[in-house]
């Protein structure tokens, strides 16, 4: 994987007088672990879009269905990259109910939230089978190790890695090179044998006219912000991260139609305007 002439990543620091897309994603879903900056930007995102919470939604949908779906194909240990501040619903709870004793790895690089997940692992998880890590996607290489030194997860068996709604964030190294395709491509590379990867993202095609453009407004003011940019890949594009994977019934699809009847008790109860099928491209394979 290329990080870039100088070899290295761009240093994460946590800017609290800026918004961050995660803290974002976070109020949008409900979560409490987000600022005043936050909060104030999403409502701007709001008054712009309103279908950007129902999208927030729709990602975790995706992922309550995944999970659910997987373990019930006798997956039992989950990587999630990009977790943020895990929720009621979150990776560990959705496996559960499905089929207590399974294992999960959270994965962020934002100290915050890995502090916060350290907190509410303590008080809502199970430290022998669930941890979470400061590491970062743009590095797979030291994120798979750092995954395997918590001792949580096999690694001669399937492991199920979540990627949702992560990768439409763009994966800088140091010269500001996108990285994330070639990431993605090292851990798919690092998986063992019958392993899953699953993906969200953000998809310009087949957006109406109106939604492309509004779109276009939110992208310009993330990188007003300062915060995050915002990558929106075609749905070919989207559909090589999962290289030669093996996809997994019904292929890809509009994250909101991704195998309905998986869902779970947890997921949250919102309705789906048509528009959300024109946003976000998602789909599961699995390592042959």
């Amino acid at each position: 994987m290329s990080q870039g002439k100088s070899g290295s990543l761009p240093p994460v620091t946590v800017h609290l007088d800026t918004p961050s897309l995660a803290r974002v994603y976070d109020y949008l879903l409900g979560g409490m672990t987000n600022w005043e900056v936050d909060r104030s930007y999403a409502d701007q995102l709001l008054d712009q879009f309103p279908l950007m919470r129902r999208i927030a939604f729709a990602h975790r949908l995706f992922l309550n269905r995944v999970v659910r779906h997987l373990v019930g194909q006798g997956v039992s240990q989950f990587l999630d990259i990009g977790s943020g501040v895990p929720g009621a619903s979150a990776t560990h709870a959705v496996a559960d109910h499905k089929r207590p004793g399974t294992r999960v790895v959270f994965v962020d690089n934002d100290p915050v939230a890995v502090a916060h997940t350290e907190l509410f692992l303590d008080r809502e998880g199970d430290r022998r089978r669930h941890a979470v890590v400061d590491a970062d996607l743009r590095a797979p290489e030291n994120l798979w190790q750092q995954a395997l030194n918590t001792e949580l997860l096999d690694p001669d068996q399937p492991v199920a890695v979540l990627l949702i709604g992560l990768l439409h964030l763009r994966q800088p190294d140091a010269d500001g090179v996108e990285i994330g395709p070639d990431s993605v491509a090292k851990l798919r590379e690092l998986l063992p044998m019958g392993s899953y990867v699953a993906i969200s993202h953000f998809s310009e095609e087949g957006m109406s006219n109106d939604v492309r453009a509004t779109f276009a407004d939110i992208k310009r003011a993330c990188r007003e912000s300062g915060s995050d940019s915002i990558i929106c890949r075609s749905q070919t594009e989207i559909e090589s991260l999962l290289g030669d994977y093996r996809m997994v019934t019904p292929g890809w699809t509009a994250a909101v139609d991704w195998r309905p009847e998986e869902t779970g008790p947890s997921a949250p109860a919102v309705s789906f305007p048509p528009s959300c099928n024109e946003v976000i491209w998602a789909g599961v394979g699995r390592k042959p």
